[in-house]
C-alpha cells in the first residue's frame, strides 16, 4: 500500500457508477439479474487474473488470451494454483455471497431520471478528477501518466493504476490499436539544460584506445553512461554519432568495421528516402546508438560448432557437484558469469526463449515469438550460421505446435523437429530431455560445422512425485535430500537435463569433436512453478523478489578452455550479441537490445517491470527507489536517464517486431 493506491480508488468511483446505472435502467427483475451477472463477472475476471498471476507472475493481457490455451493446457497446474490460493479466491467470492444472501433488502427499481442525472454528473466529475491526478504525474518516466497514455506495462499499470483500469486500457488498445506510432520515452533535461536519452559510451570516439589493462566487464568509473541529444534534428554535436556518414559511425583512419561490430547500413540514404514517420524515427534512433567494440574474445570460437540449449525452469538451485557434476563442472570451467539474470517477461514462458534466441525484448501483450515467425530475423543463431553453410537443427521434446514453434523456429533458420513432426520419443508428462538427445545427436554430429538448438521440457512444473513422470523417474537420486517433496521433485526433474548433457558430451567425445563444439545453456525463466518457500529453502535464505529471484546461470563452455570469470551484470538479452562476437559473426550491435557481455559496453540488465541494474545502481520500479552500488549518493538525473534508455529499448524492440524492421535495413537475400 502506498500513495499510488489512490488511483485505483479514484477510477473505481466512476466504474461503480457505470455499473450502478446499467443495473437501473430496466424493470426490477432485469436489473437484479444484471447486477448478479456483473458481480459474477467481476469475480470470474479477478479470480482468473489472480490464478494466472500466481502461475506466471504477470497479469493476463487480452493479447495473451489467444495463446493462453497452450499455457494453461495442464489442468493440474491450474487446480494446484487454485488450491494454494483458495483463501484469496474465497475472499473474492464475498461480494457475490453477500448479494445472494441480502439481495431482497436492496431496491432494484428503475432509477429516476433526476437521480440518474445526478449520479452521472458524479461519474463525470470523479473520472475527470482521476484523469487530472494522472496528468499531474507526468514528470516521471514510469509515472501513472506514462502508463496511462504511452506505455503498456501491465505489471506496473496494475500496481499504479489498478487492475480494472489496466484491463480497460487493454481493451481500448486492443480495439483502437496501440503500437508502433506511440512514443514511450520522454526527453528529460538535466540541470545544465542538456537533454538525455541514449546510451553513449564516453570512450566511443577514442579509436586509439587499446584493450590492455581492462578486466572483463569493466568500464568507466562513471558507469559508462554518457550524454547526447535525443530526438534532435541537430546532428552536428561532438557527442553524437554522425548520422550523415555512410555507416552512422565516427570517422577514423581505421575502418570502423575493424573496430566495431557493425554492418554496412547506409542510414543516411535510408533516412533521406523514407516517407513513413515511424520508420524514419527508427532509422534516426539506431544510427545514433553506440555499437560495441570488438575485443580480445572476438572470433575465439570461429569455425566451431554450437549447441545452444534453452532449459525449462533451470536455476542455480539445481546445480551441485554431487548430483549434477557435468553441469556443475561446465558452470565453473567455461565462462563464469557471476551476475547473470534471467527475467520473466509479460506474456508467456516462450518470451524467455524469444529473448535468448533473438536479443530483443518481447512486446508486452503479444506472443512475440509466434509473431516473429513472419519477420526477417537475421541475427538468430540459426540464420547466422545457415548463411555460413552450417547444418542447423532445432528440437523440442513436446508438441511441435506448442506456442507455434512450428512457425517461429523454421523462420529462425532451423530444420525443426518436435513431438508430432519427426521427433519420436515416448510421450509422457513431461517428456525426457535424455531421450531427445539420444535420438537426435546422430542427425548433426557427423555434419560439421553444425549448430543445434534445443528447447527442453523435463524441468517443467508441477513438481511432485505422482503426476510428474521425470520426477518419479529420478526420485531415487533425491530421496536423501533434506528438503520438502516439491523441492526434491524440482531437483529430480533437472537431473534429466544433467543426464542429457552428459550423454551429449560423451557422443561429442566419441566423434572426436568435443574440443570443437561450444555448448551454451540458459533457462527460459526461473522455476515459478516452485512455491516461494521452496525457492527460499533451496537457496538457504529468503530470496529477494525484484532482482535476486531472477538471478540465474548461463553456461558457456568448450572442452579444454581456461575459465574466464565475468563479474559484469548481464542477462539473457545479451546472449545473442555475446555468441555472435565469440564466433566472429557479422552482426550489427546497434540493432539488438542487449550487448556483448565481453565488450567494454556499459552493462544494463532490464527487467519486465522496467527495473534495471547498471554498474552504478539497482533501480526498483515498483517502489521507485534506487540503491547506488558504486558508493555514490542518490543521482535522480542518472535514474531518469537510465529510465529513458530502458523505455527506448522497450519501444524500439517492439517497433522492430511490428514493422519487420530488419527486412528494411537488411533485406532477405541481400
Amino acid at each position: 500500500m502506498s500513495l499510488d493506491f489512490i488511483f485505483p480508488v479514484l477510477f473505481s468511483f466512476s466504474c461503480g457508477v457505470v455499473l450502478f446505472l446499467a443495473c437501473g435502467i430496466f424493470k426490477e427483475r432485469i436489473n437484479k439479474i444484471l447486477a448478479f451477472i456483473f458481480i459474477k463477472l467481476l469475480f470470474l475476471v479477478y479470480s482468473v487474473q489472480l490464478i494466472y498471476f500466481c502461475i506466471f507472475r504477470t497479469p493476463l493481457s487480452l493479447y495473451s488470451i489467444t495463446g493462453a490455451g497452450d499455457a494453461l493446457r495442464l489442468k493440474d497446474i491450474v487446480i494446484s494454483a487454485i488450491l494454494k490460493n483458495i483463501a484469496a479466491v474465497i475472499l473474492l467470492l464475498v461480494p457475490m455471497m453477500l448479494f445472494i444472501i441480502f439481495h431482497r433488502r436492496f431496491s432494484f427499481f428503475r432509477v429516476k431520471p433526476e437521480t440518474a442525472a445526478g449520479v452521472l454528473v458524479f461519474c463525470l466529475i470523479s473520472f475527470t478528477v482521476s484523469i487530472a491526478c494522472v496528468n499531474m504525474t507526468n514528470k516521471n518516466t514510469l509515472s501513472q501518466y506514462t502508463l496511462y497514455y504511452k506505455t503498456f506495462s501491465p505489471e506496473l499499470s496494475v500496481s499504479r493504476l489498478g487492475l480494472l483500469t489496466t484491463m480497460r486500457l487493454d481493451i481500448q488498445r486492443l480495439i483502437f490499436g496501440f503500437g508502433s506510432d506511440h512514443k514511450a520515452a520522454e526527453v528529460f533535461s538535466r540541470p545544465d539544460g542538456q537533454n538525455t536519452g541514449r546510451i553513449q559510451d564516453n570512450r566511443a570516439g577514442n579509436e586509439e584506445e587499446g584493450k590492455d589493462g581492462k578486466s572483463v566487464g569493466s568500464s568507466d568509473s562513471s558507469g559508462g553512461i554518457g550524454m547526447n541529444e535525443s530526438n534532435s534534428e541537430d546532428n552536428s554535436k561532438s557527442d553524437r554519432m554522425d548520422i550523415g556518414s555512410e555507416t552512422g559511425m565516427p570517422k577514423a583512419e581505421t575502418s570502423p568495421y575493424d573496430i566495431y561490430n557493425i554492418m554496412d547500413i547506409d542510414f543516411k540514404a535510408l533516412t533521406e528516402g523514407e516517407k513513413n514517420p515511424a520508420i524514419l524515427d527508427m532509422h534516426r534512433y539506431f544510427s545514433t546508438l553506440q555499437p560495441t567494440k570488438k575485443n580480445e574474445y572476438t572470433g575465439m570460437f570461429k569455425g566451431d560448432n554450437l549447441i545452444m540449449i534453452t532449459a525449462e525452469s533451470f536455476a542455480p538451485y539445481a546445480l551441485s557437484p554431487e548430483l549434477t557434476p557435468t553441469l556443475y563442472e561446465m558452470s565453473k570451467r567455461g565462462f563464469v558469469f557471476n551476475n547473470f539474470y534471467n527475467p520473466v517477461w509479460g506474456v508467456s514462458t516462450t518470451d524467455g526463449e524469444y529473448v535468448a534466441c533473438t536479443g530483443l525484448i518481447p512486446k508486452t501483450g503479444t506472443w512475440s515469438m509466434a509473431k516473429s515467425g513472419k519477420n526477417h530475423m537475421p541475427f538468430t543463431m540459426g540464420n547466422q550460421f545457415k548463411k555460413l553453410g552450417y547444418t542447423t537443427k532445432a528440437y523440442h521434446n513436446h508438441t511441435y505446435t506448442y506456442y507455434k514453434r512450428h512457425i517461429s523456429h523454421p523462420n529462425m533458420g532451423y530444420d525443426f523437429k518436435a513431438v508430432g513432426n519427426g521427433l519420436n520419443i515416448k510421450e509422457t508428462w513431461p517428456e525426457s530431455d535424455l531421450e531427445m538427445i539420444e535420438v537426435t545427436t546422430g542427425e548433426f554430429i557427423g555434419l560439421q560445422p553444425f549448430h543445434a538448438y534445443y528447447m527442453t521440457i523435463s524441468g517443467h512444473m508441477n513438481y511432485n512425485f505422482y503426476g510428474n513422470n521425470i520426477a518419479m523417474k529420478n526420485k531415487q537420486y533425491v530421496e536423501h535430500l533434506p528438503y520438502s517433496d516439491e523441492s526434491k521433485a524440482y531437483i529430480a526433474c533437472n537431473l534429466e537435463l544433467e543426464f542429457a548433457v552428459r550423454t551429449l558430451i560423451e557422443r561429442l567425445e566419441e566423434a572426436g569433436i568435443a574440443d570443437k563444439t561450444v555448448i551454451a545453456i540458459s533457462a527460459d525463466h526461473y522455476p515459478y512453478g516452485l512455491p516461494r518457500e521452496c525457492i527460499d529453502e533451496l537457496a538457504g535464505h529468503k530470496v529477494e523478489n525484484n532482482f535476486e529471484l531472477y538471478k540465474s546461470t548461463f553456461i558457456l563452455w568448450k572442452k579444454g578452455m581456461d575459465p574466464v570469470v565475468v563479474d559484469k551484470p548481464c542477462s539473457s538479452l545479451d546472449i545473442i550479441p555475446t555468441l555472435s562476437n565469440l564466433f566472429g559473426l557479422e552482426y550489427d550491435s546497434r540493432l539488438l537490445m542487449g550487448s556483448d557481455i565481453l565488450s567494454d559496453a556499459p552493462p544494463l540488465v532490464i527487467f519486465s517491470n522496467r527495473s534495471w541494474i547498471t554498474e552504478r545502481a539497482m533501480y526498483n520500479s515498483i517502489t521507485d527507489t534506487a540503491v547506488f552500488t558504486d558508493g555514490s549518493g542518490n543521482d535522480s538525473a542518472y535514474i531518469e536517464l537510465i529510465n529513458s534508455i530502458v523505455a527506448d529499448k522497450f519501444l524500439y524492440s517492439e517497433k522492430i517486431l511490428d514493422t519487420d524492421y530488419y527486412d528494411r535495413v537488411l533485406p532477405k537475400g541481400n
